[in-house]
């Protein structure tokens, strides 16, 4: 099945056609800067001009940054927040023209690496991170997804674990990556002592600068970087969004 999977992120919105069976794009990825500020119609009015790009004529898998529930919007942590309760699926049907699905981008970002990455063929409990402006996250066991695992949301040093441990912190506090990566070690001891995975896949932009931190990380999990780099969300949209997505 070809779907025109698009990723909806916090500075750009991506996308690309995709086979579904096999998890490759059909077209060069096509990225445009996500509308300030990022509300519906800007976002959805971009997401369409994406769609136009590749002339598409079929269906839509959208990844989106917050909690996503039968196609309505429950979160948005790092977008604006009138997308809050809003039927999105439904709303950007009605802008686009083309029928949507809509996933949690982490969620999309985890079924696309189980499906086709670090996490294929993989039974037990794998967790799998997405680092960058936040920390998305996305628990499977023995292949099923849990839907809307906000666990970038927990608290650590007494604020979200994301505001102390994700690139973005790394960035903002000008910290080495000795400290950065003891600081994502601590996060990771944490989501062990919860949810004991065997498998964690470490995602988002910075994981193909792994070998900076992984050297600090002592968790018992084994730990390992994604492979779908930046075409996992656009993937996973595609392939995961109409499975579980409105």
């Amino acid at each position: 099945m070809e779907v025109l999977g698009i990723d909806i992120g916090g500075s750009g919105i991506k996308g690309a056609p995709v086979d579904t069976d096999t998890g490759n794009l059909l077209d060069n990825r096509y990225r445009l800067a996500t509308p300030s500020p990022a509300k519906p119609q800007a976002v959805a009015e971009t997401v369409s001009d994406i769609a136009d790009h590749f002339r598409w004529k079929g269906r839509l898998g959208v990844g989106f940054p917050g909690v996503v529930r039968k196609g309505v919007t429950l979160t948005a942590a790092n977008i604006h927040k009138d997308w809050i309760g809003l039927d999105a699926a439904k709303f950007i049907k009605t802008v686009t023209g083309h029928k949507t699905c809509m996933i949690n981008d982490a969620d999309a970002a985890g079924l696309a690496e189980m499906a086709f990455g670090a996490g294929k063929n993989r039974q037990g409990v794998v967790l799998m991170v997405t680092i960058g402006t936040g920390l998305g996250t996305a628990l499977f066991t023995n292949g099923q997804l849990l839907p809307n695992c906000e666990f970038g949301h927990l608290e650590m040093k007494g604020a979200d674990a994301e505001w102390y441990a994700s690139d973005a912190a790394r960035k903002r506090e000008k910290l080495s990556w000795k400290k950065w990566g003891q600081r994502i070690d601590q996060y990771l001891h944490t989501m062990e002592k919860l949810f004991w995975p065997d498998l964690i896949i470490l995602g988002g932009g910075i994981s193909k600068k792994h070998e900076r931190f992984f050297p600090y990380l002592t968790v018992q999990a084994e730990v390992v970087p994604a492979l779908m780099l930046n075409e996992a969300g656009i993937i996973g949209a595609a392939v995961g969004a109409c499975k579980y997505g409105k």
